[in-house]
């Protein structure tokens, strides 16, 4: 097998064992099925071509974050008239959450995720679902441990004072004390 070959055989089950993990990450981000998928093929096309450039093939998942959450980032520094499209449709319902199927509690919990602003979530996103350390989530954004910290911190006071009657100030359900 050629170099090539070799190369694009790495790529590919790199890709295929890891895309659904970054497609849920991505979506956890960016709260958009649409804009996750774009993300991901984003970042796994700019990760093809640094393939050869990357001697730690076990920070992979690391650098696909990175570009991820950079690209999401982005996004919001791109014109309004960039990012949305006009449709003749409006679509009959909301795309699915990762919680939907389980229903209740997590599908309240996930709409309340949804209303922190974006640098709250990715941290909480990172630290809490992709469970990355406060020194891995901060290399992933791109800033300090003390700002992850003030992040994640911020972002649960306000999930606590938004969340009612369904989670406690300990954090534990209501239903599980």
């Amino acid at each position: 097998m050629g170099d090539r070959a070799q190369r694009d055989a790495e790529f590919s089950a790199y890709m295929e064992a890891r895309q659904a993990s970054l497609l849920r990450t991505a979506y956890l981000i960016s709260g958009d099925r649409h804009t996750a998928e774009d993300l991901v093929q984003t970042a796994l096309a700019k990760l093809y071509l640094a393939w050869d450039r990357v001697e730690d093939r076990g920070s992979l998942d690391g650098y696909v974050r990175r570009v991820i959450v950079n690209e999401h980032n982005s996004l919001w520094r791109r014109p309004f008239k960039r990012r949305e499209h006009a449709t003749d449709q409006v679509p009959e319902q909301a795309a699915p959450t990762p919680s939907s199927s389980a229903g209740g509690r997590d599908e309240e919990l996930w709409d309340l995720v949804q209303t922190l602003p974006r640098k709250q979530r990715a941290a909480v996103v990172l630290r809490y679902y992709e469970e990355l350390s406060e020194a891995e989530t901060a290399e992933v954004l791109g800033v300090s441990v003390g700002t992850v910290k003030s992040q994640t911190s911020r972002a649960l006071a306000a999930l606590r004072s938004r969340s009612g009657d369904l989670f406690d100030t300990a954090g534990t359900t209501q239903e599980d004390r």
